[in-house]
């Protein structure tokens, strides 16, 4: 089958259809969540879900990323069940090991409620099953049933924050429309893509363990490289809550909210067909320039406009919708502007390095990128400053990062190391095999 680029911005557009009204609720609701909680209350919520993003990063070992690849229902079967097994057992260690910190009296642990530490591992959970379910339905072109899913679970969030809020449940109501949420998007994922069920057993089974060899690259680079990129960009607000204060935190979380949105509303919905065009392309072609370069020039066109409108009119757009209070969260949405437009165009295009198998050079580049965001915000200067220096340093790497994507799409080599090209890829699913039985 020819992918032709009608029919990549086809699934492009359900995709995005989807993921436009799933995240329309939440931008809809924050006005009233904002006028309802403080800064405070949201930089502890923000610092709760960052930590809940990197073990949701440990626990999935990256082996969603595989997902795409292998086809076979017993392999995909697998998968789920590795998947299930080491996130049911990070989310017993994450537990077990913050209920130890709050009884010995860690000062970290005991700034979080009893609530927020034990829902930590279960958010880690259901964030890393879910991942795992939504690359089940790009495997298999489901982009609709997927978004029907995303839909239901980001609904659920900002309609169960606000309802919380209202009932006057203070700091923990973000923490359980946030539970809720992932309840029900997953929940709703699996109704409607009706994926392999998971097998447990006390300890790995020799498939499970043959699977991890045959994907080893994901766990061993992938995952050090996705958890890098994960916590540098967490890793900002938690320094920036350890240093400045939670209500400083709180304004940064905010100021990342309106800057990812395009992200969440565009990029990442274009990802998910990137990643089914570049893996067709590469094994047919043997390489993806095609794919890669249509993407680009879209993601450049479609990101140019939030980020004029962002480093224009920031501040008084933050004042008016959010509330006065936050107004300073527009400041630093003004100075992280350039920074997020290279992420919005590089977050899509970042799926060459596993499709070329240049996992190793990706993990090099996070190495880099995760010292030096934590150089920068340990840096004892005001945190205008710092958010300046980063954005620099951070939009240098973002542009190594494109070219590299960009040459590797080509299946050419980084400097003068040789280049043998991917391994054979699978073969195409069954075409008689649908998906949401």
């Amino acid at each position: 089958m020819n992918l032709s680029l009608p029919v990549f911005w086809k699934h492009a557009t359900t995709v995005l259809t989807g993921t436009v009204v799933a995240q329309a609720v939440p931008l809809l609701v924050a006005p009233l969540i904002t006028r309802l909680c403080t800064p405070a209350d949201l930089g502890e919520f923000s610092v709760w879900l960052g930590v809940i993003a990197i073990a949701s990063t440990i626990g999935t070992l990256r082996l969603e990323a595989a997902m795409i690849l292998d086809h076979d229902s017993d392999e995909q079967q697998t998968c789920f069940s590795v998947v299930a097994y080491f996130s049911t057992l990070l989310a017993v260690f994450i537990t077990c090991a913050l209920i130890f910190a709050r009884l010995t009296g860690i000062p970290q642990a005991q700034k979080i409620s009893w609530f927020g530490l034990m829902t930590i591992g279960v958010g880690a959970w259901l964030t890393a099953y879910n991942q795992t379910v939504l690359a089940y339905a790009t495997s298999y072109r489901a982009f609709g049933k997927a978004a029907m899913a995303k839909v239901c679970g980001a609904g659920t969030i900002a309609l169960g924050q606000l309802a919380f809020l209202l009932i006057g449940a203070g700091g923990t109501a973000l923490l359980g429309g946030q539970i809720l949420g992932l309840c029900i998007g997953l929940a709703a994922a699996i109704y409607l893509l009706s994926p392999p069920l998971p097998r447990f057993f006390l300890v790995p089974t020799r498939s499970q363990l043959g699977y991890l060899k045959k994907h080893e690259s994901f766990w061993r680079f992938s995952l050090p490289a996705g958890l890098l990129n994960t916590a540098a960009g967490k890793f900002p607000l938690f320094l920036v809550g350890a240093k400045y204060g939670l209500f400083a935190a709180g304004l940064f979380a905010l100021t990342e909210r309106i800057l990812t949105a395009p992200v969440s509303l565009i990029a990442a919905s274009v990802l998910e067909v990137f990643k089914r065009q570049s893996v067709h392309e590469f094994q047919t072609l043997g390489n993806c320039k095609a794919a890669f370069l249509s993407t680009f020039k879209a993601l450049v066109l479609l990101g140019c406009v939030p980020a004029l409108v962002i480093f224009a009119f920031a501040p008084d757009l933050c004042a008016w919708v959010f509330g006065e209070p936050w107004r300073e969260a527009g400041e630093f949405a003004r100075i992280l502007a350039p920074l997020y437009f290279l992420n919005f165009v590089a977050s899509p295009l970042s799926y060459v390095f596993f499709v070329a198998g240049k996992q190793k050079v990706e993990l090099l580049w996070q190495i880099a990128l995760f010292i030096t965001t934590i150089s920068i915000f340990i840096a004892p200067i005001p945190l205008r400053e710092v958010l300046l220096h980063y954005t620099i340093a951070y939009s240098i790497l973002y542009i190594i990062y494109l070219h590299l994507s960009y040459r590797f799409s080509k299946n050419a080599p980084a400097g003068t190391a040789s280049f043998r090209g991917p391994a054979p890829g699978p073969a195409e699913a069954d075409s008689r095999h649908k998906t949401g039985r």
